[in-house]
């Protein structure tokens, strides 16, 4: 079978490109390993889909730790205001919440995949479910690619959108690093990326299922501090998650033993000094407490038994024979709370994969190899990954444009 323009994998960044080149006159096929399009998409956002974070292209820049510069050319050409356009003129109303992130009204991302799955029928773009194992090329040109049944189907164009190696059950199976390897581009080393944190010390555990809000989280690899933000983290069986967590997962490349810590400010907007007071006034309420049954109004009751204990105050100590020297290493705890990173959780539990095509075999405004014509590549299987945020599904529909009108 002969077609203009072949797709590898219907997730956003596929079927998004897909429907730029249809609507550009091209004869497209998507071939999806999956029954339907956007499986991975249809689980976004638990759900709900955030597509996009309602903000300025430097803004977007700024929320993307690796490989930022090279989509430069990709956001000039598709912004953030583009997507919502897009999607609204498809008859989706959007909104926008905390963080400028961007949801359908009806917080349900299956109308999002729904809608690209209309107007590719629409625009007959026709979609094959089958695997395709092996890209054709003849003399650095591409020709074809051959599914796993044998067949063997031509084009002129072909895009590499299989996304990374998270979220494996929805077809993210690292199929693209292959291809693209066989035709000899660079795939970088592979890391989990907006991930949990597996921590050395058991008390996680301890306090698991607790989530803490408005807390600043620092990430230190060995004595330099990498990542530092406020908002909100969860304690697991296995140590941290939640998204103050996951964006400072993105920041860790190489994952050695003793290498990276976390640094947790219980309360931010308090000075060690003004922390130092308020404890004394709460202290001074509770003289005759014990230690452990004093701290109710500074700290979540599941946290009071591990933070009593690491302070090194005997928990049946009287308020009133706690010394200056004591209270005040108690007051820094609260400020410097630090957790030993041990390793990420398992790349499936990943939202997205950090590292894939290099950029430097990728020309920046087309997204076509510069190895090999007509192959064209978008979305996650391309070096480059951003913050929670709805910044990583806005890489995908730009680098698709980029794709889609060039192919």
């Amino acid at each position: 079978m002969t077609s203009e323009v072949i797709i590898i994998g219907g997730g956003a960044a596929g079927a998004f490109a897909g429907l730029i080149s249809a609507k550009m006159g091209r004869k497209v096929i998507i071939f999806e390993k999956n029954e339907r399009i956007g499986r991975k998409l249809r689980i976004t956002g638990k759900g709900r889909c955030n597509l996009t974070n309602n903000c300025t292209n430097d803004e977007l820049i700024n929320n993307i730790p690796v490989n930022s510069r090279f989509l430069y050319s990709a956001f000039s050409g598709f912004s953030p205001q583009d997507t919502m356009d897009f999607f609204e003129n498809l008859g989706i109303p959007l909104k926008t919440e905390r963080g400028q992130r961007v949801f359908p009204v009806s917080d349900n991302a299956n109308d999002i995949a729904d809608a690209l799955e209309k107007e590719l029928k629409k625009y007959k773009v026709k979609i094959i479910h089958e695997t395709v194992k092996h890209i054709l090329s003849d003399d650095n040109i591409c020709t074809g690619v051959i599914t796993e049944s044998g067949k063997e189907y031509n084009a002129e164009s072909i895009l590499i959108a299989t996304g990374g190696k998270s979220y494996p059950l929805t077809g993210s199976t690292g199929d693209g690093y292959r291809m693209a390897k066989e035709l000899g581009h660079t795939v970088t080393n592979i890391y989990p990326s907006l991930v949990p944190l597996v921590i050395t010390e058991k008390y996680c555990s301890d306090m698991m299922g607790l989530s803490l809000k408005n807390v600043e989280l620092k990430l230190y690899d060995n004595e330099k501090c990498i990542f530092s933000e406020q908002g909100e983290m969860l304690f697991t069986h296995f140590g941290v998650s939640g998204p103050l967590v996951l964006s400072a997962s993105s920041h860790i490349r190489d994952m050695k033993p003793k290498r990276y810590r976390i640094s947790i400010d219980l309360k931010p907007a308090l000075s060690v000094q003004q922390l130092d007071k308020r404890i004394q006034r709460d202290f001074s309420e509770n003289q005759n407490r014990d230690f452990i049954n004093a701290v109710r109004n500074l700290l979540p009751s599941k946290m009071i038994p591990v933070m009593v204990k690491l302070s090194g105050i005997p928990a049946d100590k009287k308020v009133n024979g706690i010394t200056k020297e004591e209270r005040q290493k108690f007051a820094e705890l609260l400020k410097d709370f630090t957790l030993n990173i041990k390793d990420f959780r398992p790349i499936d539990e990943a939202i997205i994969t950090s590292g894939g095509i290099s950029v430097k075999e990728i020309n920046p405004k087309t997204m076509e190899s510069r190895l090999i014509s007509g192959l064209f590549f978008a979305g996650e299987v391309i070096d480059t990954d951003a913050y929670t945020g709805g910044f990583n599904l806005q890489i995908a529909f730009s680098t698709a444009y980029s794709a889609g009108i060039n192919m």
